[in-house]
């Protein structure tokens, strides 16, 4: 259907799970995509596999690093003048409690999940402003809405994309540059960095136990709702939060 062709992307944590589902789903839809990662030697093996090479570009960064996203904002402006769509998608998070979460620890999770955001919306979003209408979708979680033991640092970072996109959102309204802003909020979804986890039948059984659908998300799930996003069929939408959860926040 190429919802939408011709748009310019780019996608951090692109080289698996979500972030490799929505580059996929993008390309396939006509869009040019930029695939972020840190981790080269898996980048290139997505790369590798990618259904549409012709519209792939690779960029190996660290999206803690402002370096990184001025060169990432470089290579927009250097290759295609404009960015259409921007999909802060990298992030991870650790079970721990809040006295045995290390300040290193903490600190490194927020670099990921939110300074990352801040730092790409800061050095892409003039030329997001250069598109005939610019999208960002930023990754939070249901955590990033509801509080849980054990996961103090995830929610706070996710929580503040939230907030910051809302930010986002409204600045870009009052700038008048076209610019829409929202966040997605997944549940638990199957990836590559909660695979050990959920392998574990205690674990896959406490979350699913509380997820009304009864069964964990898949990437591609996440990816269709980003496609929305992108595309021109959302563009009434912005500082929205969307919930792809399999029911969890209804309860």
């Amino acid at each position: 259907m190429e919802r939408v062709a011709g748009k310019t992307s780019l996608v951090s944590g692109a080289a698996s799970g979500i972030g490799l589902a929505a580059a996929r789903r993008l390309a396939a839809e006509g869009a040019n995509v930029i695939l972020a990662d840190r981790a080269e030697a898996k980048l290139a093996d997505a790369l590798a596999e990618f259904p549409h090479p012709d519209r792939a570009i690779p960029l190996a960064m660290d999206v803690t690093r402002e370096e990184d996203w001025q060169r990432a904002a470089a290579l927009v402006g250097e290759r295609f003048g404009h960015l259409d769509v921007l999909v802060n998608n990298a992030g991870y998070g650790t079970f721990c409690s809040i006295a045995d979460t290390s300040l290193d620890t903490w600190r490194s999770i927020i670099a990921v999940n939110l300074d990352s955001v801040f730092l790409a919306t800061k050095y892409l979003l003039p030329h997001l402003a250069k598109s005939a209408g610019g999208s960002i979708i930023n990754l939070s979680s249901f955590r990033g809405i509801t509080g849980g033991e054990n996961c103090a640092s995830y929610s706070a970072a996710k929580g503040g994309v939230r907030l910051l996109t809302k930010c986002t959102a409204l600045e870009c309204a009052g700038l008048k540059n076209g610019v829409r802003a929202n966040s997605v909020h997944p549940g638990h979804i199957e990836t590559p960095l909660t695979a050990k986890a959920y392998s574990d039948r205690e674990i896959a059984r406490e979350f699913l136990s509380h997820t009304p659908l009864g069964r964990f998300g898949q990437p591609d799930d996440v990816a269709n709702l980003i496609l929305f996003l992108a595309s021109d069929e959302s563009a009434y939408m912005t500082g929205a939060e969307l919930v792809i959860d399999g029911g969890v926040t209804a309860l």
